[in-house]
């Protein structure tokens, strides 16, 4: 054999095996699994790592058995807990004690609950059954065990929108089949087949996650506090799909503005992770201008508000550059949408959130501010970019913007922009406006700018009662994950996610939402509602950038009625650790650690 042939045979098995290696699908056992710090490992048997896109297959076996069908000649369930206490992961021909769905003209069913909110599916184990053909099944999927119980349409509006969650499928004679690929934590399952016994050897759901790091991290001696810092991040985590997802169940698709608070929440728990520029790419490439992104407005500007905080965080002015065309387009396209007086006259769907949809005095008061900032963010871009023209056109447009003060009404999101674009003061907008009536007209995606805006204003008590009373309401109710929208008054009477309707009782998912999301369409993973673990990192942690990358840094903890917090904060340069203790005096004492190449400022 020829000394090149020799060495083409061994560049190839080397390829060959250097592939394998990469992209093969192994399976672990829990012990061998890699876990880094706070990944959601949530009692898996095993897992199937794809190392080329992080992806992670963790089997979840169910919690607990929420409801069987009735026993009767017609229909019979046998042994249903075993399918929470088996640790099968093979199909034997020994089946002992096992789940048996019997359909003797009626269907079967059982109602599962994996514990916790999961991206993904299910595995069915099937036995030896008498018939060789293929047994079919009804799988019904739910964020609620309410919802899983549900049939498409009537009139609580369960939907198989964006992603199946009701379907009919087969499962083999001595095999296994999966399921699904939507958001859950309820599988209620139907034998649908007549005169047939099959026996269930096991049923686990497939968690399809991404294997990154929780870099950030918040405790402090208030335990609803940090389970809400914890929900959020995991939120956000589900959503962390093929794209930035704003929902994994509905909806699954990149929605710009949707991406601000998750992008924050990414920035304050993971880092400068590359699924935000890969989702903003997605969208640009979508819209070519003078389109809107999305269709919305607003959801532009967001885009560029997004890009000036992922720079002040990441430090990527490469990224910055490649988008430089696009930026200065749009920047000169929105000066076209101010009038003589200074107010803005944006065209298309003109769209703040939900619960201001009504309101267009609003939405008015709220897109004027949304441009203020813009332009504002426009300016600094720009300086950053060397486009000094465009720096100059964006510093004429927030001059103009700020002739005209527009008035909010009732509306805190509208306050909550108008104190954060600097058209109007804080503290005034938050005493009249803001801090009025509770947490009455928050919503989870604006709920975070009025904390961010009452933050300005100094009322970090005010931000704190806040997020235990209106995201610790959500988990009052059972909820794993922040929902796409919430009203503190749907829990009167309410039943939580994972019990049925009761006579007398509400269905906290079915009988309540509005607009796009009535009753079981209103989705309960949606990362635009974990604004509370960004603001929790950034206020009561006290870490913020103060130049691009984290260069420079400044950490001014607000405690409030806490006596301690501590956590880190994820930078280019590493982690940043912080432990804040409130001294007898009142003062705060604070310890801190910061990676080589960060600069504390005061």
């Amino acid at each position: 054999m020829s000394l090149k042939k020799c060495c083409n045979i061994l560049t190839f098995l080397f390829i060959a095996t250097l592939f394998i290696t990469c992209f093969k699908e192994k399976p672990a056992d829990m012990k061998s699994m890699k876990t880094t710090k706070n990944t959601p490992v949530l009692n898996g048997i095993d897992s199937l790592k794809i190392v080329a896109d992080q992806k992670v297959r963790q089997y979840i076996w169910p919690k607990k058995v929420i409801w069987t069908s009735e026993n009767t000649n017609k229909a019979k369930l046998e042994n249903p807990d075993y399918l929470i206490n088996t640790t099968e992961q093979q199909v034997t021909l020994e089946q002992v004690n096992c789940c048996i769905l019997t359909n003797n003209g009626s269907s079967p069913g059982i109602l599962l609950d994996f514990g916790k909110e999961l991206q993904g599916g299910i595995q069915l184990l099937v036995g030896r059954m008498k018939k060789q053909t293929p047994a079919t099944f009804r799988i019904r999927f739910g964020e609620s065990a309410s919802e899983a119980m549900s049939d498409i349409g009537q009139e609580k509006n369960a939907t198989n929108d964006h992603a199946v969650r009701d379907m009919t499928v087969q499962a083999p004679w001595m095999g296994t089949v999966e399921i699904g690929n939507t958001g859950f934590r309820f599988v209620r399952i139907d034998l649908l087949d007549k005169n047939r016994s099959v026996p269930l050897i096991g049923v686990r759901a497939i968690f399809s996650y991404r294997d990154i790091e929780y870099k950030g991290s918040f405790q402090c001696n208030d335990e609803r506090l940090n389970k809400i810092w914890e929900t959020g991040a995991y939120t956000v985590h589900l959503c962390m799909q093929d794209y930035l997802w704003d929902g994994i169940k509905r909806d699954r698709l990149v929605w710009i503005g949707d991406m601000h608070p998750e992008t924050m929440t990414i920035l304050s728990v993971f880092g400068a992770h590359n699924i935000v520029p890969k989702s903003l790419d997605l969208v640009k490439h979508k819209t070519p201008l003078p389109k809107w992104m999305n269709g919305i407005s607003s959801y532009s500007m967001w885009w560029l508000l997004i890009h000036h905080d992922w720079y002040m965080y990441s430090g990527d002015i490469t990224y910055l550059k490649e988008n430089r065309e696009y930026i200065s387009n749009l920047l000169t396209h929105l000066t076209t949408f101010i009038d003589e007086n200074g107010k803005e006259k944006l065209n298309g769907f003109r769209f703040l959130d939900w619960p201001t949809r009504a309101e267009p005095a609003a939405v008015h008061a709220g897109l004027q501010a949304l441009m203020t900032m813009t332009f504002k963010a426009g300016a600094t871009i720009a300086s950053v970019l060397d486009q000094s023209e465009l720096e100059v056109k964006c510093e004429n447009a927030v001059k103009k913007l700020e002739q005209y003060t527009p008035v909010p009404g009732n509306s805190k999101q509208a306050a909550a922009l108008l104190a954060l674009s600097g058209i109007d003061d804080a503290q005034s907008l938050n005493q009249q406006v803001m801090s009025q009536n509770g947490v009455k007209g928050l919503s989870t995606f604006y709920g975070y700018y009025v904390l961010q805006a009452r933050a300005l204003a100094g009322d970090y008590q005010g931000c704190l009662d806040d997020i235990r009373t209106y995201w610790g309401g959500m988990l009052d109710m059972g909820a794993t994950t922040f929902w796409e929208d919430f009203d503190l008054d749907w829990t009167k009477n309410a039943l939580p996610l994972d019990e049925l309707p009761k006579a007398g009782k509400n269905d906290i998912h079915g009988d309540f939402g509005n607009y796009c999301y009535k009753g079981f369409r209103h989705s309960l993973c949606h990362g635009w509602a974990s604004g509370p673990t960004a603001w929790l990192s950034q206020h009561v942690l006290g870490v913020k950038p103060v130049e691009p990358g984290f260069k420079a840094v400044k950490i001014e903890p607000h405690l409030g009625d806490l006596e301690w917090a501590e956590g880190s904060f994820p930078t280019p340069f590493g982690e940043i650790h912080v432990r804040h203790t409130k001294k007898a005096d009142g003062s705060v004492k604070s310890e801190i650690e910061t990676p080589k190449g960060v600069r504390i400022v005061k």
